[in-house]
């Protein structure tokens, strides 16, 4: 089999740049899709070339044309369908975060392990060559030793009703784009000792019960410190990764959306180069990864493991700015 059978559950809207694009470039099919209202799912087959619309998820679970399930539904929804495919023994793509705690997310990793059916979770930036780029050059000397990381994650507000701002279905800043800081955090952190210490978190309140802001300040074993800032209110996108050494500092004008600005400027000894890295999809090269996992065994550096240790750090995050009265329905 060189050809992965796609399962979809629902019809978002990230499914489109996420898997359908990345599905047709490397030739996968999509054989499935189902969504809590029919019409909206045949609505997604028609436009994207899905073959079959089914009653269900369950359905698309357990349809033996199905080889891997695609999961990008609420969060509060990843882990009871991972739990799902696991058990129908079809590995998983799933949105981050994978989980609403990390609890959940060892429900997972257990899950997986005992049924010996791989997860992988979308942190898809982690394999584009912008990420690759500035990981060398955190680790080889380039900037010298590392001494700060620096991430920032801003999005304009979500429309109203919009599942990111819903407290039942784990919606918030810190769950949708912190996420995203924090396991770069962790990325980058093994160039100074592993992983960071959370020194202080703080969140601002939404009035629809979720966190609309972060702030996250860490410490790293060498001494070394990161933040993490986020907000769902911003005027507009910026998606960016500093890495600050003794020699000088490399930054990635857009790890998110590297498609869309494939940058890395790199200021050392006040010389300044910029490099370009290619504007294929970060999530291409996600599919890529996961189906040379899936089909020939291929190793991905996204594992369950992984989602438990990144959601971890998420739920310390809450709790320390829980301390402050800052408060975040779960």
């Amino acid at each position: 089999m060189s050809v992965l059978r796609i399962g979809i559950l629902g019809a978002s809207r990230i499914a489109e740049h996420a898997l359908v694009e990345p599905a047709r470039i490397l030739g996968h099919r999509l054989v499935a899709c189902a969504a809590r209202d029919r019409t909206r799912a045949e609505n997604f087959a028609e436009r994207f070339g899905v073959e079959r619309v089914l009653d269900s998820y369950q359905d698309v679970v357990d349809d033996p044309e199905v080889d891997v399930v695609y999961n990008p539904l609420a969060n509060a929804l990843h882990a009871p369908w991972n739990l799902a495919s696991i058990r129908a023994g079809k590995p998983v793509l799933t949105e981050k975060p994978s989980a609403r705690t990390a609890f959940e997310a060892d429900e997972v990793r257990r899950a997986a392990s005992e049924a010996e059916v791989p997860v992988m979770e979308g942190f898809h930036y982690l394999f584009h060559p912008v990420t690759e780029r500035l990981q060398q050059l955190a680790s080889d000397g380039t900037l010298g030793d590392v001494l700060r990381i620096e991430t920032i994650t801003h999005m304009p507000a979500p429309a109203e009703g919009d599942p990111r701002w819903s407290p039942e279905l784990s919606g918030g800043a810190m769950m949708d784009l912190g996420c995203y800081g924090l396991h770069a955090q962790r990325l980058f952190g093994t160039t100074v000792g592993g992983d960071p210490s959370i020194t202080a978190a703080r969140l601002t309140p939404h009035p629809s019960g979720v966190d609309a802001a972060f702030e996250v300040d860490l410490t790293f074993p060498t001494g070394a410190t990161g933040s993490v800032i986020g907000s769902m209110t911003a005027p507009e996108y910026d998606f960016r990764i500093k890495i600050i050494g003794c020699r000088g500092e490399a930054l990635a004008h857009n790890f998110i959306k590297p498609n869309e600005d494939d940058r890395v400027t790199t200021i050392v000894n006040g010389d300044r180069t910029t490099e370009h890295l290619g504007t294929r999809s970060s999530y291409t090269y996600q599919l890529e990864a996961f189906a040379n996992h899936v089909l020939h065994g291929g190793s991905v550096p996204l594992d369950t493991d992984d989602a438990v240790q990144n959601m971890q750090m998420i739920d310390r995050v809450l709790e320390i700015a829980s301390r402050t009265d800052i408060r975040r329905t779960r």
